[in-house]
């Protein structure tokens, strides 16, 4: 073997090779330990476009930057391609990449891997092409950041031997650079040689660990900033219940204390939008037994806070659920848990008791009758037969019966795509005919028996309709960079259209949202039933709420199920 000296010369492409090695293992050997955190199951949607019917799946990753998992089923209409490419609402169309072709997987899937690179606002823009023409869809998504990695103990000791023994080569590199260049073959090296050799390597250790340190230094400062910083912080909000006039007021107020810590932990509360009329969405539900149940739409006191008159519920804890769009198409849900005290009143002042909103609605049932850390039980069998499929049915309010059709069986599988199908059938059985609600087919609510998992559903999948009106309008906008209007302003002009909805009929309200919402068209065959795409992200036992309108009156019915891993 050729001793290395000074006249060695490393060729270009292993010095490269050392020193990204030397990068990789310090980039992972110095990067500090995290916890893990439960996401989101993504985004699904399930809309007709022209003459192209198609179910889209979009995962998007847990770390930013990451790769988005999009997933698009053809179930009507002739495609030859696909192409997919992320847009952010900042940023706009202007700039935006080209368009990355999914590939095809079988008759009618097509899948792809998408990078997103920066957290924040964004879209997924779909652009189809076939015989039956050119479409575009636009599926809004949320990049953020919502874990942390934990590096495998074996990665770990292997690259921290492989990063010793690069330091150690490194070393032993300069020492023999500072010393053995001079020497004659054959020679033997004198005292002062062996010297210098140690000398440098001494100062070759010590630059080393210099460069080690300034490295370790940057590398926990970028971690710092990506957990407080990048890492997705959901906004916190305080609520609680007073009683006032023999009515008990639910007030839900926007927390800002945690704001001076980071600018994208910020939210601009002046411009939030409303979703099929409505500025916020709360929901409540009793625990344990998830056996009461409301959906409220609390009205803007100010930018801060928000106030409902509360339902004649049953005190007790309740979990609340509150979701919230902003200007930017960005959609988030907002957690929290309430004590609502009993309140005895009269036949009468119940009766009198008016909602904040007309479409206020509450449920009262029976308990799922598990606790919610029981597995593998079902608490709810089948309890009849649908065209030859299994089906479960709930009695409504107003006599009439609500059946889950087309039940794949009775234990569902995590993971796994379902269109969930529920119809309406009058006193005496027969098919009734569903009016909008909020301008929509219908709304359903999925929990998980131990609030885990959530998630208010509408027939065109699990995103928002404002969310996709936002970002369709912003990528129609030349800009390169959005400008906020003046705040005060954009309020008063979403107050002014809020009042006016209110005033509205109901034929011409759900008109005017209709308008306001034309991706929402997802007209059924019949119209006594109402479908909903979803996967569940989750093993477990869940509880589906399902409301739809009908006589001018809101009904809603409910529906246990369990969830199980899907068999390998």
């Amino acid at each position: 073997m050729k001793p290395i000296t000074s006249h060695t010369r490393i060729p270009g492409r292993a010095k490269w090779l050392v020193l990204s090695l030397f990068s990789l293992f310090y980039s992972f050997a110095l990067s500090p330990l995290a916890t893990a955190h439960v996401g989101s199951s993504g985004v699904i949607v399930q809309k007709q476009v022209g003459k192209y019917q198609l179910l889209i799946s979009v995962k998007p990753p847990d770390v930013v930057p990451g790769t988005a998992i999009v997933t698009v089923f053809v179930e009507q209409g002739r495609v030859s391609s696909i192409g997919a490419r992320p847009i952010y609402f900042r940023s706009g169309d202007k700039g935006a990449p080209t368009h990355d072709i999914l590939t095809p997987i079988g008759a009618n899937r097509y899948e792809g891997d998408l990078w997103l690179m920066d957290s924040g606002s964004s879209s997924i823009e779909l652009s189809i092409d076939g015989p039956d023409g050119k479409q575009q869809v636009v599926v809004p998504v949320v990049a953020m950041a919502t874990a942390l990695r934990d590096m495998p103990n074996g990665t770990g000791f292997g690259l921290a031997a492989m990063g010793l023994l690069l330091i150690v080569m490194l070393v032993t590199i300069i020492g023999a650079s500072n010393s053995d260049g001079v020497l004659i073959p054959g020679q033997k090296a004198p005292e002062t040689l062996r010297r210098q050799r140690l000398v440098g390597m001494g100062i070759g250790l010590a630059v080393i660990c210099l460069i080690l340190t300034g490295w370790r230094s940057w590398w926990t400062s970028t971690a710092e900033d990506y957990r407080h910083e990048q890492l997705y912080q959901p906004t916190r909000i305080n609520t609680s219940v007073h009683v006032a006039n023999a009515q008990r007021q639910l007030t839900i107020q926007f927390d800002t204390t945690g704001f001076g810590s980071g600018q994208r932990s910020r939210r601009l509360f002046s411009f939030v939008l409303p979703d099929h009329g409505k500025l916020m969405h709360a929901f409540l539900v009793r625990t344990p037994g998830l056996d009461a149940f409301a959906h409220l739409h609390p009205n803007r006191r100010d930018t801060l806070n928000y106030e409902s008159a509360l339902p004649p519920l049953p005190g007790g804890n309740y979990l609340l659920y509150t979701d919230v769009v902003y200007r930017s198409g960005f959609a988030e849900t907002l957690t929290d848990t309430v004590e609502i005290p009993a309140l005895k009143t009269s036949p009468e002042a119940a009766a009198n008791a008016k909602p904040t909103d007309i479409d206020d609605s509450w449920l009262l049932t029976e308990p799922m009758g598990v606790k919610a850390s029981a597995v593998n039980i079902p608490h709810l069998d089948n309890d009849m037969i649908v065209c030859g499929k299994p089906g479960a049915s709930s009695k409504l309010a107003d006599g009439s019966t609500m059946i889950w059709m087309d039940k794949p069986s009775q234990i569902l599988e995590a993971g796994k795509l379902y269109s969930l199908k529920f119809a309406v059938a009058d006193a005496q059985g027969k098919a009734t005919a569903l009016e909008p609600y909020l301008g929509m087919g219908g709304h359903a609510v999925i929990l998980r028996s131990d609030g885990s998992v959530y998630i208010h559903l509408h027939p065109v999948g699990t995103y928002s309709m404002a969310a996709e009106g936002s970002l369709v309008n912003r990528i129609a906008d030349t800009a390169r960079t959005f400008h906020y209007p003046n705040p005060a302003r954009f309020s008063d002009s979403i107050n002014t259209y809020i009042a006016k909805l209110k005033t509205l009929p109901e034929a011409e309200k759900n008109k005017l949202l209709a308008a306001s919402m034309p991706g929402m068209s997802h007209a059924m065959k019949t119209n006594n039933m109402v479908e909903f795409p979803y996967a569940f992200p989750r093993a477990g036992h869940y509880r589906i709420w399902v409301q739809v309108k009908r006589n001018g009156q809101v009904l809603t019915g409910v529906f246990d199920t369990q969830v199980n891993e899907p068999l390998l």
